[in-house]
């Protein structure tokens, strides 16, 4: 008899202050599946704190709707303006302060580690990663923000970073590291 295959749910973030774009995958074993993906309009919201509110309120929706196991977001990057930083990060604190409420792990992801996860090339534009999300998981474009396609490619980063046999195993010393691995000492 086989062993049954483990699910997991991810929910992939891309937090901003316009749009914060959501992607969410099922794996069965070894196979990412889209659940969803979409985006948090916030453009016509004049009020930064209210934009807040609204990131938080809408993940605690998502969480809820799709039970997630983990949260995978992308991490706020240095541009040119200090302030629009600023205003990112928080934007990243109300989507993950939302997961914390639901006690989902959260893990974060630099842009380019995102990019090169799914494109393998680190600094592959935002159209790249929404063409080859559509053929790793087979959707067509249909009226999909980038910043949707963007939160999706969060969460199928970190189904590669967390399948990666190499990733799994961590070792604390040396005889750790023999202990789990009788095969490869001689």
């Amino acid at each position: 008899m086989k062993a049954a295959q483990k699910e997991k749910i991810i929910l992939g973030i891309d937090p901003g202050t316009n749009i914060t774009g959501y992607g969410v995958i099922k794996v069965s074993g070894n196979i990412p599946e889209l659940m969803a993906i979409g985006s948090i309009d916030l453009s016509k919201l004049g009020d930064h704190y209210i934009k807040l509110k609204r990131i938080f309120d809408r993940t605690i929706g998502i969480i809820d709707e799709y039970h997630p196991d983990e949260l995978a977001i992308e991490a706020p990057f240095y541009g040119k303006n200090v302030q629009s930083m600023l205003k990112l990060g928080r934007a990243q604190g109300a989507a993950i302060a939302a997961a914390l409420t639901r006690s989902l792990p959260i893990f974060e992801y630099a842009p380019r580690k995102i990019k090169m996860s799914i494109t393998g090339q680190g600094a592959a534009s935002k159209e790249q990663v929404a063409a080859m999300l559509m053929s790793i998981l087979k959707f067509k474009k249909l009226e999909i923000k980038l910043d949707a396609t963007d939160g999706l490619a969060a969460a199928l980063c970190h189904f590669y970073q967390t399948n990666n046999p190499y990733h799994e195993k961590a070792y604390s010393s040396w005889k750790d590291f023999m202990n789990k691995n009788p095969k490869r000492v001689k």
